[in-house]
């Protein structure tokens, strides 16, 4: 396989049909599957995030799928660690590695490397997070002006991030990441693809999926989910579709009504990474514009893939 690692990337929006790719493009030549899913990492999400099925990971290796705990706030740095090593062991093995997913942070982070940003204080980030987000861009105005210019006042979490870091390091997030580190983009050899299907197209696709997730099993799940009594912080409790079935089953709301929330939030989700992979990846990886909804469609874009892994 030569001296770099072969990786496929196949990128694109909730429900464009990323996860049926990499699979058959698995089963063709014999890669290994890795998740770029921040959702699809959590063990108690398999059907919300529409991880696949155990029948599907009997047909191909998968990596990093449902391998955290959902009381874990797991980052972009630990899974890019993860992937790292997941490239890493399938280039030993002969086999090419699969990315998919479409967490646009993940992505970055593993290509491009992440800032080195010590340890925040924990005192500091207690302080930090426990202020009202009014009140916390108000503070980054005064200690960060560049960032809190660039981030929307209702961003709460990047406003935390942002303040969290100048007040435990005395330098800016943005001062951090001037000086990046353990990206692979220039060690490894990459095919990417980024799937952006017709918008109304991908829409539908949302809106189904969710009603099908909830006749199998997202019910159960999120039951399962609350009666762990989880900090309602943490990425887990905050995964679309969580939300609105605790406050049904709790009574404060309609099936009906939780189920237009639900995929209204699917649906915007959507559109920001949408928007993210229109704009964001060089300009010299490859866009895919229509649906594939057929296996002719579909075997086309794998011999596109499977080319791009071999030349």
């Amino acid at each position: 396989m030569g001296d770099r690692p072969k990786v496929a990337l196949i990128a694109g929006p909730t429900a464009s049909g990323k996860s049926a790719l990499a699979l058959a493009l698995a089963e063709r030549t014999g890669g290994v599957i890795v998740n770029a899913d921040a959702s699809q990492v959590y063990r108690d999400l398999r059907v919300l995030s529409a991880r696949p099925s155990p029948g599907e990971e009997a047909r191909a290796e998968h990596r990093l799928f449902g391998h955290v705990d959902g009381a874990v706030a797991y980052s972009a740095a630990a899974w890019a660690a993860a992937a790292r090593a997941a490239i890493a062991a399938a280039h030993d093995a002969g086999m090419p590695a699969i990315l998919v997913g479409g967490t646009g942070l993940y992505i970055r982070t593993l290509l491009d490397g992440i800032a080195p940003v010590p340890e925040i204080d924990p005192e500091v980030r207690a302080t930090v997070r426990t202020l009202p987000i009014l009140e916390a861009h108000a503070a980054l105005g005064r200690e960060d002006p560049d960032a809190a210019a660039r981030l929307p006042s209702t961003d709460s979490a990047r406003i935390a991030r942002a303040l969290e870091v100048v007040r435990s390091t005395g330098r800016t997030l943005a001062d951090w990441q001037r000086n990046k580190a353990g990206g692979i983009g220039g060690t490894v050899d990459l095919a990417p693809l980024v799937l952006l299907p017709p918008r109304d197209w991908l829409r539908a696709r949302c809106d189904a999926r969710f009603e099908a997730m909830l006749a199998s099993g997202a019910i159960e799940e999120v039951e399962a989910l609350g009666e762990r009594a989880l900090d309602a912080r943490l990425p887990v409790m905050r995964a679309i579709g969580v939300r609105e079935i605790i406050a049904w089953r709790a009574g404060t709301t309609d099936r009906a009504t939780m189920i237009a929330a639900a995929q209204a939030a699917t649906r915007q989700y959507a559109k920001r990474q949408y928007t993210w992979l229109t704009h964001q990846p060089p300009a010299h990886w490859t866009r895919h514009n229509e649906q594939l909804d057929t296996v002719d469609k579909r075997n086309i874009v794998i011999k596109l893939l499977i080319y791009s892994l071999t030349r």
